[in-house]
């Protein structure tokens, strides 16, 4: 739509991505999260009919989408990635997904290391690994949330979240579960950048389950 000179909307986008949703057999309890620019640094918003803006050339886009299929027991997937309305992407865009990805990988990396070793890591410590890169880097004041959280029938399960920050859960991340990891950055009024993977824990390891990982953002008009 932006090649063609076609105006296109946050909302609308949301309900493009609702109705493919349906279309491939899913559900999902709430609408994709579609923020451009300045909505992108409120990790709680969403666009509605009333409340939503158009998506331009050298617009900055995040998208998150959850789903799952009809069954039953079927657990949720949930994902975001970032993208730029425009054919190059600005080092400063760059320079934040960088260090998101970091902290994003550095708790990967301290589960599968826990696991290596035989044990199982805890939720906080592996939240306090990912937000410790984002803080080294001098962006702590703009961690506005936990890194993760459990996955299950619902979208939000009931195991173990990777959170010291809004609470200190220092339950394991059991076999047989699976978790988010989803750290960002917002700049407030700017931009932000969220990096949404899903996680499985088998007895021996872990297994992403939403691969690739995201390490660029995206210039959709490439």
């Amino acid at each position: 739509s932006l090649r063609e000179g076609v105006p296109l909307t946050e909302y609308a986008v949301q309900q493009w991505m609702m109705q493919r949703i349906t279309e491939a057999g899913l559900t999902a309890a709430h609408a994709p999260i579609v923020a451009v620019n300045g909505h992108a640094a409120d990790p709680h918003y969403g666009p509605t009919p009333e409340r939503n803006a158009a998506i331009k050339r050298g617009d900055f886009l995040l998208l998150d989408l959850w789903a799952k299929e009809l069954e039953p027991d079927a657990v949720y997937a949930d994902i975001t990635w970032v993208g730029l309305c425009t054919d190059a992407v600005p080092q400063r865009y760059q320079h934040i997904c960088d260090i998101v990805a970091t902290g994003r990988d550095a708790a990967l990396a301290y589960i599968e290391g826990e696991m290596a070793a035989g044990r199982l890591a805890r939720g906080c410590d592996a939240d306090d690994a990912c937000r410790r890169v984002i803080e080294e880097a001098g962006y702590g004041d703009y961690i506005l949330h936990r890194t993760g959280h459990s996955l299950g029938t619902d979208g939000h399960g009931n195991g173990a979240n990777l959170d010291n920050l809004e609470t200190n859960d220092t339950r394991q991340l059991m076999p047989g579960t699976a978790f988010t990891i989803e750290p960002g950055i917002y700049l407030p009024g700017d931009f932000g950048v969220r990096l949404e993977i899903d996680v499985y824990v088998h007895e021996t390891g872990i297994e992403v389950t939403t691969l690739p990982l995201q390490h660029e953002i995206i210039p959709l008009l490439r």
